[in-house]
């Protein structure tokens, strides 16, 4: 159905191109991480004068753990930060913290700030959702295990019952950064019938005008959720 007023209630977004904004630049990865931290930062601060329901990051996913020790422990040590540093900042802004992934892997402290907030941000009006220690094909067979178990019966809606988004509106809009053309199994399930966008803008660079000119992409596309 095509409508050029449609409004996108959750937008999700691959923030990728840490690596190659440090490198441009000669700088350490760490470097373009914690940029990319920054622009994460200056993001949330931008929905409390958006309509959007809720805006879903993949910050780390289940094969991010192949990546060098030290640079594992970078990340680690910047969401450790950024959930001391910015919580308040949520509960005063009505943002309601969600978790996707199997978190509760991640170093015990983590667990314990992230559960903290969790708590803490319950009341929200709108929603960050981060992806963490997050695949999407293990996620789908978690939830066809799940479904079997708890409803006895396999079917796309018992499955959806149990993906770690069942309580998150629908996907409509899924944003890439920095050229690549490609989900990394991402909300594979979600994006189903999810509009989609690839831009060359490497992630530090990314900026709340960045989501606003997205958004006004999205509102004219015609969606057919495959009707004609």
């Amino acid at each position: 159905m095509s409508n050029a007023n449609q409004r996108a209630r959750h937008v999700a977004i691959i923030m990728d191109g840490n690596g190659r904004w440090a490198k441009k630049r000669h700088l350490p990865r760490v470097v373009g991480h914690q940029r990319g931290v920054e622009a994460v930062r200056s993001l949330v601060r931008s929905l409390k004068n958006s309509d959007l329901e809720c805006l879903t990051l993949y910050a780390f996913s289940s094969e991010n753990w192949k990546r060098p020790e030290d640079e594992v422990a970078d990340l680690m040590n910047m969401l450790r930060k950024f959930i001391v540093s910015d919580l308040e900042e949520f509960v005063e802004n009505g943002v309601k913290l969600a978790i996707i992934g199997d978190y509760q892997v991640l170093a015990p402290d983590i667990v314990d700030l992230l559960e903290d907030a969790l708590a803490r941000t319950v009341n929200g009006t709108r929603t960050v959702a981060v992806a963490l220690n997050y695949g999407s094909q293990t996620e789908i067979v978690r939830a066809a295990r799940l479904a079997i178990d708890h409803e006895g019966i396999l079917t796309p809606e018992t499955l959806e019952k149990h993906l770690y988004t069942h309580e998150l509106p629908p996907l409509d809009l899924l944003i890439r950064t920095s050229g690549e053309v490609r989900l990394s199994n991402f909300l594979l399930w979600q994006a189903a019938y999810a509009e989609m966008l690839f831009l060359d803008v490497l992630w530090p660079d990314f900026t709340p005008e960045h989501l606003a000119e997205a958004l006004d992409n999205f509102a004219t596309r015609e969606r057919r959720f495959g009707g004609r």
